[in-house]
């Protein structure tokens, strides 16, 4: 019986209940996303954004208000800003994404160099604590969940016809250019209230590798966003008991489990491929 004691020494604190509540919903969330961002290309956005994010929490900060609240009409401004360039420059969209987040990271330090009030620490801001998240940024995070689920399920046809063949989606009527600034809105309201949980150097884990790892896996449209949300899900919960029980930092820790995750997927996805080409050569 004692071998379990630090077990259910870990998931009966309050803060890492919380904690494992936040990981689930953030986790599934970041899936969810993930799975239209990387299919859209959009990977290396919500990486800018994440590292552009710094730059609107040290405003937070240095304005002496709440640093959430201050991300969310910042991100949302980053986003339609970095949309409306990437529309209008010549510029690689990489290399234009590349100058965007290195200017906002360096604006960010040198606003944080003349904070001297702030009681959190830099190391949060970079990895973040989802270990301190409150209830009510967990029913943040679920109203967002609710809401990014209930809009992909009403536009699902249009957001699959956006992101698989932009082009047939306008001769069938719809309306790519709403869409796809629909979406980019969404994600960077989900970046902005995910940074509490996850860090501003780690919420492009978040998207990116559970939406690659369900991509290596999955064959129907409908499984890889279901499976992209169950890995991110389960990903953020694994890291959160690990943490917990090894006394890691959390975030981490949770994109360490994603990276294993995503290389069990890609062997499987190598094995699978290999059994094809056996029978179809038998």
């Amino acid at each position: 019986m004692t071998e379990f004691s630090p077990f259910s020494a870990v998931i009966t604190q309050p803060f890492m209940q919380r904690a494992l509540v936040g990981g689930l919903l953030t986790g599934a969330l970041g899936g969810l996303l993930g799975s239209f961002a990387v299919l859209r290309q959009l990977s290396f956005f919500s990486d800018a954004l994440g590292h552009s994010a710094l730059l609107g929490l040290s405003l937070g900060i240095l304005l002496g208000l709440n640093p959430t609240l201050v991300l969310i009409p910042f991100a949302v401004l980053f986003a339609l800003l970095v949309n409306l360039l990437v529309q209008r420059s010549q510029l690689p969209t990489d290399a234009l994404l590349n100058i965007v987040y290195s200017t906002s990271l360096a604006f960010a330090v040198v606003a944080l160099s003349l904070v001297t009030t702030y009681k959190g620490g830099i190391q949060q801001l970079l990895f973040g604590d989802i270990l301190g998240v409150s209830w009510l940024d967990l029913a943040l995070i679920a109203v967002l969940l609710v809401g990014a689920v209930a809009y992909l399920l009403v536009s699902l046809r249009a957001q699959v016809l956006v992101t698989l063949h932009a082009d047939l989606a306008g001769a069938f009527g719809v309306g790519s250019q709403w869409h796809r600034i629909a979406f980019i809105l969404l994600l960077a309201v989900v970046v902005a209230v995910s940074i509490k949980a996850v860090g501003v150097l780690l919420i492009s884990a978040f998207v990116v590798i559970p939406a690659c790892a369900s991509r290596l896996v999955s064959r129907r449209f409908g499984t890889y966003l279901v499976l992209s949300s169950v890995i991110g899900g389960g990903c953020a919960v694994l890291g959160l008991l690990g943490s917990g029980l090894t006394n890691l930092p959390s975030g981490p820790c949770v994109v360490i489990v994603q990276f294993f995750g995503f290389l069990m997927a890609l062997l499987w996805s190598l094995r699978g491929r290999q059994e094809r080409g056996r029978a179809a050569l038998a």
